[in-house]
């Protein structure tokens, strides 16, 4: 027999009772004293726009201050970048206090053999698809961190994530993973291949990121401007649910992925902004027009490889100048 538990939604207490907030039909939800938000909170120690809750696709949701002036707390430890929520876990804002549930949702005893390691392996990554990954790290962040205090800081990085995630959507992607000061986007191309629409999204995106990371410095005390570098590869990966059965992540595994990551370091080798692998750097080739190539090849030594690598790497201002040039209309 299947038990179907409550869907996920937040539990807010007040002194005429407890209200339940319902988290679906949408993947995020906004947290504040400001009319427009999903959750509307008259709590006066709550920022208008306090916090964001993001759901990823198969269930895994995060929270994100907004840059709240009085912070946001999960268990009573208060967060200056976004961290996944597990079922029970408790959220302060202000002086409203809330509790997350996201239960899940049982499969039937009977319906498999719950000693088969093989269905277990089968079900953990189900579909090998051509994706083009992109690593984005701010740059400088530790030296940042000793130089401002705890409340500004967590101001910056929870705009940072926010504009990010919502250019990163506009741009046809999602953001896959929050990891410290970086974030990593996937975009799953069709079974046709990549197409010329799919790279100059993939690359006005990253234009626009670079833009927005640069305007933090516009509207922050910040001792410097805020700089980025990033990686593109693309390839084939395995994408699917993985982690185990209570705690499913949609997620993409695989070389593609790893690769990625090793080449938005590689911009530190190479003193540039952006490097691309040789893939993704095939595909950008078919964008033609009679313009010098702003992309320079590079041989790197990424780690965890034991032969030399091939990058194609460029700064923020030729990317711009390759979009201009390359990219019509």
């Amino acid at each position: 027999m299947v038990t179907l538990q409550p869907v996920p939604h937040l539990l807010l207490h007040t002194d005429s009772g407890s209200r339940r907030l319902s988290l679906t039909g949408s993947n995020f939800w906004t947290i504040g004293r400001s009319e427009d938000n999903s959750f509307v909170l008259h709590d006066r120690w709550i920022s208008r726009n306090h916090a964001m809750l993001q759901c990823m696709d198969t269930g895994e949701f995060y929270l994100i201050d907004l840059g709240s002036r009085n912070g946001s707390f999960v268990n009573g430890r208060r967060v200056s970048i976004p961290v996944t929520l597990h079922n029970g876990d408790r959220l302060t804002f202000g002086q409203t206090e809330l509790e997350f549930y996201s239960p899940a949702i049982h499969s039937p005893t009977d319906a498999i053999d719950v000693d088969s390691r093989e269905f277990t392996a089968t079900a953990t990554l189900h579909v090998r698809r051509l994706i083009s990954v992109l690593v984005i790290d701010i740059r400088d962040f530790t030296v940042l961190t000793r130089q401002v205090d705890e409340r500004l800081l967590s101001e910056v990085i929870g705009t940072w994530f926010r504009h990010a995630g919502d250019i990163i959507r506009e741009y046809g992607s999602w953001v896959d993973k929050y990891i410290g000061d970086a974030v990593m986007a996937i975009w799953i191309h069709g079974t046709q291949g990549v197409s010329n629409d799919d790279m100059v999204r993939i690359f006005r995106a990253l234009s626009a990121l670079h833009k927005m990371t640069s305007d933090l410095y516009n509207l922050y005390p910040l001792p410097f401007p805020l700089r980025v570098g990033a990686g593109i590869n693309t390839g084939y990966a395995m994408v699917g649910n993985t982690g185990s059965g209570d705690r499913p992540d949609y997620t993409a595994l695989g070389d593609t992925v790893n690769a990625a990551f090793r080449l938005e370091t590689s911009t530190k080798q190479i003193g540039l902004d952006v490097a691309v692998g040789e893939s993704t750097y095939k595909y950008l080739s078919t964008l033609n027009v009679n313009s010098p190539d702003l992309f320079k090849q590079y041989t790197v030594h990424l780690k965890g490889y034991e032969a030399p690598s091939i990058t194609y790497a460029c700064s923020f201002t030729d990317l711009d100048t390759f979009l201009q040039t390359k990219v019509k209309g």
